[in-house]
């Protein structure tokens, strides 16, 4: 079968799955209420990210976007599936058809339910759902449940069927942003990096030289073992290889400092961040005193400068909130043991500890991102971005969204697209 039309079967296999599975009045895709083989093991033992789940507001932030459905089909549908073959593609497709709804309702294409169309916390939870469902699922024959879960996870998340669409001459804009965090002390939050990144993903935009460009995103988890199994690299590497698909400018997003957004100079090659964990409790193993070098990274300097032309942005792109350059970075000097913070970059010889983007996972993916493209696109742009924190939640922990919300969240969005928009210019 020609690449051609295994894309036209792919995509027409998607488009039948948006259409019969996600709309408000959803017929059921072929199988999916055939539950008569269907085994759940409800007692399945949960991460820590999944047992969240158990707070009804979870529930509702799925609900409210008009992703419930998804939700009660996914397991009929898994129990339909006859064969370990016909359960990964069946991944795929339910994955791939989660994001493009995502992309879709932060972009006002894909109206459902009473929470902003940028919300990016409805995707969250919604995957969250399903992979519940996945570790539930008892089918008759032997899976590699773990490899169904990547597979799931990453077409969920814009790794896989979201190349460029747009022709030589126009270019390429590749992000990333992030899940929610921090959700134990606030389990409403959500994160503007990866609502950005559903709302840009697939537009069209005129940059600040005049020339045209594509952005197309992921949204990554913040998980340290999803980061030790290569999802950035898995998710980077086919936009940097060359060919029609690869981009020309790379910026990994992330929710950084309160009130500005900073364009990192330097990514650090270190974790250091403990006491604080990922989403799903888990710790890095570094700290600012004994930092250490995150495992499946190939060889690397200790710090990456980025090579943007940040000037651009931080003497462009002021309102509503100031763009700054961070020169700073946290290192252990040659011949030295301890950390010393610089407000000036790194010294030669010394130890990453943190980057501008300090030492958890931010900083991490612009260090591996940037590590990889300077081993396989050297002369292209790439940079990290942190946008303010989003702010704005009502005091009420029973009320999931709110104006003041709403209008940060949608700023913050407006204010990533101008960054970019004079960051990725011709050099």
């Amino acid at each position: 079968m020609s690449h051609c039309m295994m894309l036209l079967r792919r995509t027409a296999a998607l488009a039948v799955l948006l259409a019969t599975v996600l709309p408000a009045a959803v017929s059921a895709p072929a199988h999916a209420d055939d539950a008569s083989s269907c085994r759940t093991a409800p007692s399945a033992p949960l991460d820590a990210e999944q047992a969240r789940l158990a707070d009804p507001r979870t529930a509702a932030l799925a609900e409210r976007a008009g992703f419930g459905d998804l939700v009660r089909r996914f397991p009929a549908a898994l129990c339909s599936v006859r064969g370990p073959a016909e359960a990964g593609r069946l991944l795929d497709s339910w994955g791939e058809a989660l994001w493009q709804s995502a992309v879709r309702r932060a972009q006002g294409q894909r109206p459902g339910g009473d929470l902003p169309a940028g919300d990016d916390r409805p995707l969250y939870w919604t995957r969250l759902a399903m992979t519940t469902a996945l570790a539930r699922w008892e089918p008759g024959f032997a899976v590699d449940r773990a490899a169904l879960r990547t597979r799931f996870e990453d077409a969920s998340r814009g790794l896989s069927d979201n190349a460029f669409q747009t022709p030589a001459g126009v270019r390429h804009v590749f992000i990333s942003g992030f899940d929610p965090f921090g959700l134990d002390s606030e389990l409403r939050r959500a994160n503007p990096s990866g609502s950005a990144a559903l709302q840009l993903n697939g537009r069209r935009i005129t940059l600040a030289d005049g020339s045209r460009a594509e952005i197309r995103a992921v949204v990554l988890p913040v998980r340290y073992a999803d980061f030790d199994a290569g999802i950035v690299e898995r998710a980077f590497a086919p936009r940097l290889t060359g060919g029609s698909g690869a981009a020309d400018v790379i910026t990994t997003i992330s929710q950084g400092y309160p009130g500005i957004f900073t364009l990192e100079a330097w990514a650090g090659r270190s974790r250091s961040a403990d006491p604080y964990p990922d989403n799903t409790g888990s710790l890095s193993g570094g700290t600012r005193e004994h930092p250490v070098t995150a495992p499946g990274l190939g060889p690397g300097a200790e710090f990456i400068r980025t090579t943007l032309p940040t000037e651009a942005a931080t003497g462009s792109v002021r309102s509503p909130y100031p763009v700054l350059l961070n020169t700073a970075v946290t290192e252990i000097p040659a011949g030295a043991t301890g950390p010393v913070d610089r407000e000036d970059g790194p010294t030669p010889g010394s130890r990453a500890v943190e980057g501008g983007g300090g030492g958890y996972l931010s900083n991490e993916v612009a260090y591996r991102s940037n590590r990889l493209r300077g081993e396989l696109a050297p002369g292209l742009p790439g940079s990290h971005l942190h946008t303010p924190v989003l702010t704005g939640l009502p005091a009420d922990p029973g009320l999931l969204t709110g104006p003041e919300f709403e209008r940060n969240e949608n700023a913050i969005t407006a204010e990533v697209r101008a960054v970019l928009e004079h960051t990725a210019t011709r050099p």
